[in-house]
């Protein structure tokens, strides 16, 4: 396959990529509630989660080298294992990024007008699609200097919470709020649950490992910044659930009691509650919120709309899908994520969150598999990644899409919507086909 590119992006600018595509809405969304909910395990439950990312990305960035298309493990596994293979991650893939609008749209709102967080999700979603439609989306620049505001942000708000005195502070007590939301609001192994839940806010590290035909050298450039990449989130990550946990996850103080609950929006707009308690100005995080997540919403819409559009192509979407408008966009396929994202964004009493991350652990499930495949036949170009390290990322996936399915709430149309569009869909199409070919 011929590359017609110009390589231009070096490593320092990969990592800023990689760096804002993962810093998005789910480090200011309720996934916290869950990571507390492991207790004293918390730290290690965002470094197995970030194992588990680094491992999907080598493999993805493995596959990417050889087939730098539109469509993601959609091409992938249609190139290395079959067409009900690829189906079945593109299922995946576009209700995980539908999912994962309607999450960043519900975050704006928690932070940017409290107590109408669906109102305001509504117009972000629909303002979204009108940006995208036009052409008007993320660039590799924004997204870095996106990313470096965020994270300044986010460092004050860690260093303000750390240099806070928890018992001398206005803090109100939350330890038995936190126990409340983590047992009420999801079931199944904490551990685990924080484990997938804290996964969510690493999905997009994927963006760097489809640079293949832009970065400088990407046999090694590519794997070193989805290191460093992770290395710099996984910091951010911890020292955020470090100050949260100083504050939120303590023993009740003497004399410092109050009626049950208090900041009944806690697990809306965590960050926050966070800087209200260390008496850090909010609305320096609320504007971060809005920069990070709208940001985020721009690029995952653009994501899904056009992975939809490859499998519209394929036949395996309605092909009107496929339109794209003057702009280049696939307008169509982008306009029905921003309507099924809106319906979305109205439901209750079911984490968001975690339902997505089990769709999108469903989608890397599949490319660790065409990773393994490739490896085997010797077909990669350039990256080599060990067969090991796909397994561990396959299993991996695999269980945590489990765990946070059965995690996600109390409600039965999580498991239904996965089983459905991104398992039944797929096979209904290709037993509809296998019959025609028959015929």
């Amino acid at each position: 396959m011929a590359v017609t590119s110009q390589r231009r992006i070096s490593l320092l600018a990969a990592v800023g990529i990689g760096v804002g595509s993962m810093i998005g809405a789910g480090v200011f969304s309720d996934m916290w509630v869950d990571v507390l909910g492991a207790g004293d395990w918390y730290v290690v439950a965002i470094l197995v989660a970030a194992a588990v990312a680094l491992a999907n990305a080598l493999s993805t960035a493995q596959l990417a080298a050889k087939y730098p298309v539109a469509g993601g493990a959609y091409a992938y596994g249609r190139a290395e294992l079959s067409p009900l293979a690829g189906h079945i991650a593109g299922a995946a893939f576009v209700v995980g990024k539908t999912l994962s609008v309607a999450v960043g749209a519900t975050v704006l709102g928690s932070y940017v007008l409290p107590g109408h967080a669906a109102v305001v999700g509504t117009a972000a979603v629909a303002l979204a699609w009108a940006l995208n439609s036009r052409g008007i989306t993320r660039t590799a620049f924004g997204a870095t200097v996106i990313a470096v505001v965020v994270v300044v942000a986010l460092a004050a708000l860690v260093v303000t919470a750390l240099s806070a005195d928890p018992t001398v502070a206005w803090v109100p007590s939350e330890a038995p709020l936190m126990a409340a939301e983590a047992s009420t609001a999801t079931s199944g192994p904490p551990f685990l649950v924080a484990v997938a839940a804290t996964f969510f806010a690493f999905a997009g590290y994927a963006r760097i490992a489809t640079l293949g035909e832009e970065v400088r050298d990407p046999a090694r450039t590519i794997p070193r910044a989805v290191v460093i990449a992770l290395a710099i989130v996984v910091a951010v990550y911890l020292a955020i659930a470090f100050a949260l946990h100083k504050f939120f996850a303590l023993p009740h103080f003497p004399g410092n009691e109050v009626e049950w609950p208090v900041q009944p929006n806690f697990a809306r707009a965590p960050l926050e509650a966070l800087a209200d308690a260390v008496g850090m100005p909010v609305w320096i995080i609320t504007v971060a919120a809005a920069l990070s997540v709208g940001g985020a919403m721009l690029a995952v819409m653009a994501g899904a709309g056009r992975t939809a559009m490859a499998m519209a192509r394929e036949g395996d979407l309605p092909r009107a899908l496929a339109d794209q408008g003057a702009s280049g966009a696939p307008w169509r396929a982008e306009a029905v994520v921003a309507v099924a994202a809106i319906v979305l964004v109205w439901t209750e009493g079911t984490s968001l969150v975690l339902v997505s991350a089990a769709s999108v652990l469903t989608y890397y499930a599949v490319a660790n598999i065409a990773a393994v495949r490739q490896r085997r036949a010797g077909r990669t170009a350039g990256l080599r990644v060990p067969v090991a390290v796909s397994i561990a990322g396959l299993a991996a996936s695999a269980i945590l899409a489990v765990v946070a399915l059965q995690g996600a709430g109390r409600a039965w149309w999580p498991t239904v919507l996965l089983v459905v569009a991104v398992l039944g869909w797929p096979l209904a199409v290709a037993l509809v086909r296998r019959r025609g070919e028959r015929a």
